[in-house]
């Protein structure tokens, strides 16, 4: 797992570890771009900041960012005593939408000890250089969870697995990652789905049991297109391409999307060798940033795409990813442009 991504993923479990063990901070700011972590907090906050659901009814309050009119709600509202128990907790969903999210900057200043307030937002946070994010920064706990990049979804599918007992694959895991891209919560959900089809007690997750569950074919997939150029396997990628074309969810920018990080790593690849034509696996495993399983792969990609044609391929990807997301009118649809982007790439 990449180190943003390690990172978020270890303070997200102390913090869940530290909830368990009726340890709550007074007040948690949870926000950033991806919502998978800042959720699965907020859900574990409100799931042991009550043993008893009597407690719950009395002492839970949960508001919504576009229904709050006026901040002091909120700060009347955390600063009330709890009824017959132990805590009481506040909690803003949806807090972007909040227009005097920074008033409670004047809470922060003055917490209430018996109250957990929890911030959750969806998107960029508060300003960190106001008085919020920094009264928070010392007083609770701040989680900002940021987007993997695509190129690090195998190996973080590979660490999650992992963590729920199981071993995937170097390639099902990049097959994966191509169906659900970046979203964290599809791959929980389509891995959920997957584990009750399968036999009790499997730990073991092959390409098979992906294509099988999952609902994608790796023999059609931009994967397996990008082994196909990779290789200069003119009909077997031009198959592909016609199959990815002819699908209803096929997406001609998310196709030059995931070619162009193919053939940027090429193109790494290719001017790392010609400074050190012998580079280690560790050397090779920070310029390409995949599995040592796809090593094979680009010694042979790079053979047949060296640095000139890897830039080239670039400029094309460049080309079509303007035409697919409208640069030029009159231009044929994702169906023809798949096939004739793969013609030319198989022509450099």
């Amino acid at each position: 797992m990449a180190k943003g991504a390690s990172d978020i993923d270890s303070l997200s479990r102390k913090i869940i570890t530290s909830l368990k063990n009726g340890e709550f901070a007074p007040v948690y700011l949870l926000m950033g771009e991806e919502s998978y972590y800042t959720d699965k907090v907020c859900d574990a906050i409100i799931k042991y900041a009550f043993e008893d659901d009597a407690d719950r009814d009395f002492n839970q309050t949960i508001l919504y960012g576009q229904d709050i009119s006026d901040p002091d709600l909120v700060i009347s509202s955390a600063r009330r005593y709890p009824m017959f128990a132990q805590r009481q907790l506040v909690v803003i969903k949806e807090a972007q939408f909040f227009k005097g999210l920074e008033s409670l900057s004047a809470y922060c200043e003055h917490i209430l000890d018996t109250t957990v307030l929890v911030i959750a937002i969806h998107g960029k946070g508060p300003d960190k250089r106001k008085a919020l994010y920094k009264s928070i920064s010392k007083i609770g706990v701040v989680l900002d969870s940021q987007p993997i990049k695509d190129y690090q979804m195998p190996n973080w599918i590979i660490s999650y697995y992992r963590s729920r007992g199981l071993e995937i694959a170097a390639e099902a895991a990049s097959l994966l990652a191509e169906f659900a891209g970046n979203d964290l919560s599809k791959i929980e959900i389509e891995t959920d789905k997957m584990l009750k089809n399968l036999p009790e007690g499997v730990s073991q997750i092959s390409v098979a049991d992906i294509e099988r569950n999952v609902g994608i074919s790796r023999q059609f997939s931009i994967f397996e297109l990008s082994s196909a150029l990779s290789q200069r396997d003119s009909a077997r990628a031009l198959r592909i391409a016609a199959h990815l074309g002819a699908q209803a969810k096929f997406a001609m920018p998310a196709a030059t999307a995931a070619l162009y990080n193919h053939f940027n790593r090429i193109l790494k690849y290719g001017a790392l060798l010609m400074n050190n034509p012998y580079p280690s696996q560790e050397q090779k495993s920070a310029v390409l940033a995949v599995s040592p399983y796809f090593f094979r792969e680009y010694d042979l990609a790079v053979r047949n795409y060296p640095v000139p044609k890897a830039m080239r391929a670039i400029a094309l990807l460049k080309e079509f990813d303007f035409k697919a997301k409208g640069g030029m009118t009159g231009e044929a649809d994702d169906a023809a442009m798949i096939l004739e982007l793969t013609s030319k790439l198989l022509c450099l």
